[in-house]
């Protein structure tokens, strides 16, 4: 104790005090930090300054992330804009769908099966209706009127009308564009024809081969899909004895191809303002897979006229495929969903890539029993490969259903 004395009247005293003070400090700094936000003097905040979030403030030495945003389910037409899926240069690939013969008569065999199981998803099967609706834009012949009016056209065998309601199975596939450039869509006469355009318009359907007048009836459909344009030019040559009207210049009706010349010079000016021209043309001869020779003669006319592919239907029976001057050729997409026959069908899928390689793929299908279904088991697929191919001039599907020159 004599000896602590000592050390407090020597050194000890300044080091006591020096441990006070420090003490001292302790506490007011506790005191500006724990009671006033940790500030000392603290600033007025600026009325400009945003408050840091809750997942920016460290706790723990962890930052608080906020849960994601759920996306919002996204409609046909967002879902082709947004790009979702696959590598950054699939995402800039377009994508189109074709399909042939589709008729929604209320009378037909096809619509009154369908009525039966229920629903459109009981007849065509369901991953062929979600690849239809996949594509930036599906195209698919009309081949009915559509409307409450009119009469059947005499001196024709057969003729079909659909309720204007039925346009709703066209929406459920996906369906953007409607060619009518075909033997069936004045089946009812003027005004189901022009109630046919209005219909489908008035369900966001653009329509393209007929129209109240020349002028519409040879206009192109243009599709500006991903930087590009891509036009659909329409046109038909079905009948053996016609009876369809042709569009005047004041009068409704389609675009008619017996004689190329209109045809070929419509496709020369789509070629101007469009990228990329598709010619989708009503020909052939029906349940034949023997090709015209007005087929392979126009066909090469198209493509000499600025055409980057020729899509074929209206023989309710595929037809086989050919190449002319690096462009496909698909001579007739057959039925998609027409009749009762048993028949081997497809959905052709185009795709334009971003360094601009066209490209053409037909997806394996099957017309059976009234519904129409994706072929996916391997031998099945082979087996509409090797059809294909036996049927076909100087091109043929690879393995996987692309178009490939032979």
């Amino acid at each position: 104790m004599k000896k602590f004395r000592e050390w407090m009247k020597g050194n000890g005293r300044p080091f006591i005090m020096a441990v006070v003070v420090i003490m001292a400090l302790g506490i007011v700094v506790h005191y500006f930090v724990a009671e006033r936000g940790g500030q000392i003097g603290r600033v007025k905040p600026d009325a400009t300054m945003t408050p840091r979030p809750m997942e920016e403030t460290l706790i723990g030495g962890d930052s608080i992330q906020a849960a994601p945003t759920a996306k919002p389910d996204l409609d046909k037409k967002d879902r082709k804009s947004s790009g979702q899926s696959g590598s950054e240069k699939e995402k800039k690939t377009i994508h189109l769908g074709f399909a042939g013969d589709i008729c929604l008569d209320d009378t037909c065999a096809v619509m009154r099966h369908m009525k039966k199981k229920g629903n459109l998803s009981k007849v065509i099967s369901p991953k062929l209706i979600e690849k239809m609706n996949s594509y930036d834009s599906m195209v698919i012949n009309n081949e009915f009127s559509i409307s409450n009016h009119g009469k059947p056209m005499k001196g024709k065998a057969y003729t079909f009308r659909s309720s204007p309601d039925n346009v709703k199975y066209l929406q459920q596939l996906g369906v953007d564009v409607a060619g009518l450039a075909n033997n069936h869509i004045y089946d009812f006469g003027k005004r189901a024809f022009l109630d046919t355009i209005s219909n489908l318009n008035n369900a966001g359907i653009q329509t393209v081969g007929a129209g109240k007048n020349e002028a519409e009836a040879k206009a192109p459909v243009y599709l500006k899909l991903k930087g590009k344009t891509i036009a659909i030019v329409a046109a038909t040559r079905a009948e053996k004895y016609i009876l369809t009207p042709e569009a005047g210049k004041n009068s409704p009706g389609v675009f008619r191809t017996y004689d190329s010349e209109q045809y070929v010079k419509a496709i020369k000016q789509a070629k101007q303002k469009a990228d990329y021209v598709i010619a989708y043309v009503h020909w052939g001869t029906e349940y034949s897979t023997e090709l015209e020779a007005a087929q392979l003669r126009q066909g090469k006319e198209y493509i000499n006229a600025g055409a980057d592919a020729v899509v074929g239907a209206h023989t309710h029976c595929l037809q086989g495929v050919g190449y002319y001057k690096g462009a496909p050729i698909i001579y007739s997409l057959g039925n998609f969903w027409f009749n009762e026959k048993t028949l081997y069908t497809t959905v052709l899928e185009i795709d334009i890539t971003e360094d601009g390689a066209l490209k053409a793929r037909m997806l394996s299908c099957l017309q059976k029993g009234k519904e129409t279904s994706l072929l996916v088991k391997a031998s099945q697929k082979k087996k509409f490969v090797s059809y294909v191919n036996k049927i076909s001039t100087n091109a043929r599907l690879n393995k996987n259903g692309w178009i490939i020159k032979k």
